[in-house]
């Protein structure tokens, strides 16, 4: 490995980092990770902290789950790659299909088809919701639904769905027939609602106006997340999932859960949808099915569907549609491993409580620092906090305030995350209440260097 100047010397020189401006990156030189352990990280100059991130949504069992660690080496040395395209498979993704059917069957899911990542099994989920109507002669349902605030990866798909102008206005013109509804998001909206039972009705009358106007016969899918994750943390009313099954199964419009973020126990149930009561027609998921560990992810799509493209005669359910590493045999054991330590450790319980442990604290925060305008979480391990110049008109705080924030947290110990106003939270879900009250600990110390 090369040593520590030489890191520092070409951090961002030669490489692009996602989701970051390559000059900024340039001025202001990322953190440069080079191990974990537990739930902490430690970075080049050997500065150990609190991973308030959870590498990014995804370590839920955090960096030192070695039965995932077992289970990747050990298929390394046995079949490191084959495909399952037409023709082939693998024993190892065999296995897991089985798996992840019984895991999802009380979301009614039964079925898996293996992808890459989140973007991947969005983009999947999207094109298998048109080629079903296509099956079933229903060949005008070609748009789709979404929410704004929404998020749902990066592919053109998804980028289309998305409801955040950061990922959209610099790739437009994007996918055509993708429209956008207001997200019941209590602290902004076009309502001036923010009784969260009354917002999510509003909401609900503004998806059915869209269908109206729209046609339901134009219409494919809804695709939503349980929790609105990268927009800034924005968990809907307990009615709002539950009112979108209804309107889509009224109108014969596929339900997609984009569960990326919260399937396998982040919202402190074992996925969204059943955190919600509800059970969609197609699920994506990635993130946590490896720990993080191996690029994997999993379209898990319902009975009904399944039947109808099984049952096809006319040639229509042939899947077009697929990646080289789909079902890859590495991912797949890691996933069985991750699967079964997830289940072992019932992390669920533990993402609740600490959840709820976290959300006090920023509540809390929020009294003693007039930057916090608004609050949200209280649904496992997924917290925000919006930061404000003024609570009066709601005016976002200035980058090179959040950014000193987020500097010094880090430098009191935990990583936080920072997406446009928002500081985000997302640790892994085997968090102690010890080290959850470093984050806290952490994030006050933040406050008061920028208060």
């Amino acid at each position: 490995m090369k040593d520590s100047n030489f890191l520092k010397e070409h951090n961002a020189k030669s490489l692009w980092h996602p989701m970051a401006h390559p000059g900024d990156s340039l001025a202001n030189p990322p953190a440069i990770i080079t191990s974990a352990q537990g739930v902490k990280i430690t970075d080049v100059d050997g500065h150990e902290v609190v991973d308030a991130v959870g590498g990014l949504w995804n370590v839920n069992l955090g960096f030192s789950c070695q039965p995932v660690k077992d289970a990747i080496a050990a298929q390394l040395d046995v079949l490191p790659y084959y495909s399952t395209f037409r023709g082939t498979t693998n024993d190892q993704v065999i296995q897991l299909a089985e798996e992840l059917r019984k895991f999802f069957a009380p979301d009614g899911l039964t079925r898996a088809f293996f992808t890459s990542g989140g973007s991947d099994s969005v983009e999947t989920a999207l094109r298998l919701a048109r080629q079903y109507h296509k099956i079933r002669g229903e060949e005008g349902r070609t748009k789709f639904l979404s929410l704004k605030k929404g998020y749902h990866g990066t592919h053109m798909g998804g980028a289309s769905v998305n409801g955040n102008a950061n990922f959209r206005t610099q790739y437009e013109p994007l996918l055509p027939g993708c429209h956008h509804i207001p997200a019941p998001y209590t602290y902004r909206n076009p309502f001036n609602e923010s009784g969260p039972e009354r917002l999510a009705q509003l909401c609900l009358q503004a998806l059915e106006d869209e269908i109206a106007f729209q046609g339901a016969g134009t219409i494919a899918a809804f695709i939503m997340e349980p929790v609105l994750g990268a927009g800034g943390v924005i968990p809907p009313h307990k009615s709002f999932m539950p009112g979108v099954r209804e309107i889509c199964s009224k109108h014969g419009i596929l339900l997609i859960a984009d569960e990326v973020i919260t399937a396998f126990g982040r919202t402190g149930s074992w996925s969204g949808s059943r955190h919600w009561g509800v059970q969609p027609d197609m699920m994506a998921t990635a993130k946590a099915i490896t720990n993080g560990y191996f690029p994997f992810g999993a379209v898990m799509i319902a009975g009904h569907m399944t039947e109808t493209f099984e049952k096809d005669t006319t040639g229509k359910a042939a899947i077009g549609h697929g990646y080289t590493y789909s079902g890859h045999p590495v991912g797949a054991a890691a996933a069985l491993a991750c699967l079964a330590e997830t289940q072992r450790l019932n992390v669920p319980e533990n993402a609740a409580a600490r959840g709820a442990q976290i959300h006090r604290g920023l509540l809390a925060l929020q009294e003693k620092y007039e930057l916090i305008g608004d609050v949200r979480g209280g649904h496992g391990l997924m917290c925000a906090l919006e930061l404000v110049s003024d609570r009066a008109t709601k005016a976002a705080v200035d980058k090179r305030t959040i950014g000193k924030l987020q500097k010094v947290a880090y430098e009191a110990g935990a990583m936080v995350r920072v997406s446009s106003p928002n500081i985000i939270l997302s640790p892994p879900l085997v968090l102690s209440d010890g080290e959850a009250a470093t984050i806290l600990s952490a994030l006050d110390t933040g406050f008061a260097a920028v208060s």
